[in-house]
């Protein structure tokens, strides 16, 4: 796609664009709104199940995560695919009410069994979210993508701060009340978007719908198809790996190191997506104006790097604050590789990029928490020749480091049309 016929696209739509990005970021953030919701109860439900064995409990809660990890690897790019061939809008609207469904049926789940079944159907519905950034791609000129990916990507931010905090207080009331209050989240939202969402690939741009692309090993080939989409699709996987340290060990490094309780952990995160939320909103679009999408991409990957290495070396508690802010402003990178990597596609090949991308991050899901919570209970153990609480952020920092390398050589070797 042109810089001129994004334009065009941009100058022919402008109400409807202000209003589907709108919708847009709703609809992510109360995706994550609703998934952040039953973060701090559905453990506690697993454990009712299993006459409150934690160990078994946290075993199964693996399990869960993992089902769901493969729904996204399975169904991004399948999504994705369908999207480039019916549109976007008909792929949203059916997730966010089979999301919905799905909520009430783990709310009225009476076994592990039928809770199960709905974790993986969450694992499927939630995987629209790249026909989301798919959507956002068809309607915004290419030189203002970054910004936008940006925006919307605050609403992640949001979702993670608010959504446990929600999740909290209504567990407290009851343990199946939170899936309720995501359920009724997702239906307001699917009927919001059935009334005011247009759609964004029109029908001369869409592309037949083939079963070879639509899998994630079809996916991968897409990905491949352009040596610098290739370059691009691993420094993201690397740098999601990368990512998985903060879900996967943050809570006990803290708690080790720092002897932190709950609240102060609590607070930290809270830190964590407020700083997410202010560079992603606000801060993205003027840095990539100022410094383009490569020179932004890597000043974002090099915040990555300092961001780690600050965390995982950090003797106390307060020092490690410092990094925070540094290591939200790798947000950057994330937003201005999305808006490099959809230059490098046609337009009825923007659904089935997302799924791919979505697909490969889904990947460092399951390789990211073996990766780091392993190191970490190596370098706390007895027999580590070196006594390194922060060896799992230290290990983050290396593989930034490799990003910017990767980057550096791509971006420095490679244009861009």
């Amino acid at each position: 796609m042109s810089d001129g016929a994004g334009e065009a696209t941009a100058q022919g739509a402008a109400p409807v664009r202000r209003g589907a990005v709108a919708f847009i970021f709703v609809t992510i953030l109360l995706d994550m709104l609703a998934l952040g919701v039953i973060m701090p109860i559905l453990p506690k439900l697993i454990e009712s199940f299993v006459d409150n064995d934690t160990a078994h409990a946290a075993r199964i809660f693996g399990l869960f995560g993992t089902a769901w990890a493969l729904m996204q690897f399975v169904f991004s790019p399948l999504l994705g695919a369908l999207s480039d061939r019916f549109g976007r809008r008909p792929v949203v609207l059916l997730s966010n009410f089979g999301l919905a469904a799905d909520y009430v049926l783990m709310a009225l789940a009476p076994s592990l069994l039928w809770l199960f079944v709905g974790r993986v159907i969450s694992g499927i519905t939630s995987a629209s979210i790249s026909t989301a950034f798919a959507y956002i791609a068809d309607i915004t000129p290419p030189e203002r993508r970054a910004a936008v990916f940006g925006r919307i990507g605050a609403a992640f931010g949001a979702g993670f701060i608010l959504g446990p905090a929600l999740g909290g207080l209504l567990g407290d009331i009851d343990p199946r009340l939170p899936f309720w209050a995501s359920a009724a989240l997702s239906f307001a939202n699917a009927l919001y978007g059935l009334f005011v969402l247009p759609e964004s690939l029109a029908p001369d741009k869409r592309a037949p719908f083939r079963w070879r692309s639509a899998s994630p090993v079809g996916a991968l080939r897409l990905l491949r198809s352009n040596a610098m989409l290739a370059a691009l699709s691993v420094v993201n996987f690397i740098a999601q790996v990368a990512h998985v340290v903060l879900p996967s060990t943050f809570v006990l490094y803290a708690t080790y190191r720092y002897g932190w309780d709950s609240k102060t952990v609590g607070l930290t995160l809270a830190m964590v997506g407020i700083c997410a939320m202010v560079v992603q909103g606000l801060a993205i679009g003027a840095i990539v104006r100022v410094l383009g999408e490569r020179n932004a991409l890597l000043f974002g990957l090099c915040c990555g790097a300092l961001g780690f290495l600050v965390l995982g070396s950090a003797p106390t508690g307060p020092l490690s604050w410092i990094g925070i802010p540094i290591l939200a402003l790798w947000g950057i990178s994330g937003a201005a590789s999305q808006a490099l990597m959809t230059r490098l596609v046609a337009p009825d090949q923007q659904g089935q990029l997302q799924g791919a991308t979505a697909s490969v991050q889904s990947v460092s899901q399951l390789v990211g928490p073996f990766l780091f919570t392993l190191t970490f209970s190596y370098f706390i153990g007895a027999s580590a020749p070196l006594h390194l609480p922060g060896a799992p952020f230290l290990l983050a920092a290396m593989l930034m480091v490799v990003c910017v390398a990767i980057a550096v050589r791509t971006l420095v070797t490679r244009t861009v049309s």
